[in-house]
């Protein structure tokens, strides 16, 4: 994968067409091993043992996967609540309650079919999963574009741990930010685990 230290003078259509193209040619079997990873660190995150609410995500086809994550914080106890994109591209929520509890909705995405709870739910959370393309290392994170993360990470306080999800190679040194981005607070990746970002809000 290549360096990505400058993004700071790069457009942000660029690197997303770029780093989604990365992604396009990883295998199944790559994903899939990322998201055991990624799953097994986030378990062990002392702020996500002691979570009684988790908000979290289920992965597109080219993410680290997230179902394996989804249903081992279920099966522990942990309520986990997953976005529903609504026609104004905020995020409504709703609790996953395992495997069976999904159901194709737009862009492709697999929703919670569990009664809405609002787009203020995430503000009870007390850990955020977040997908991303890319996150800098004071928190910035490039997302698919849309702005339905940054505007539902608006309503999550600054305490509450927010993680985004990553391969190797997708935690870089800058990105280029707007008014509106909403950074987080860590990112973790299949090899090196979890990192605490500097300058996240």
């Amino acid at each position: 994968m290549k360096d990505h230290s400058v993004h700071d003078i790069r457009s942000k259509a660029a690197l997303r067409a770029e780093l989604l193209a990365n992604r396009a040619e990883l295998s199944a079997d790559v994903r899939s091993a990322a998201g055991r990873s990624l799953r097994d660190t986030l378990l062990e995150v002392p702020e996500v043992e002691m979570a009684g609410t988790v908000a979290a995500y289920v992965s597109l086809a080219s993410e680290p996967d997230t179902q394996g994550l989804l249903f081992a914080l279920w099966k522990r106890g942990t309520y986990v609540l997953l976005p529903r994109v609504l026609p104004d591209g905020e995020l409504d929520w709703a609790s996953y309650e395992g495997p069976d509890s999904l159901t194709p909705g737009k862009f492709g995405l697999l929703e919670p079919t569990e009664p809405a709870r609002g787009v203020e739910a995430i503000a009870s959370a007390d850990v955020v999963l977040v997908p991303a393309l890319a996150v800098d290392r004071t928190g910035v994170r490039l997302g698919r574009g849309g702005g339905s993360y940054d505007r539902a990470l608006a309503r999550v306080s600054p305490a509450v741990l927010s993680v985004a999800l990553l391969y190797e190679g997708e935690l870089v040194d800058t990105l280029p930010c707007e008014p509106h981005d909403q950074r987080v607070r860590a990112a973790v990746t299949p090899e090196s685990g979890l990192h605490l970002l500097r300058g996240a809000n």
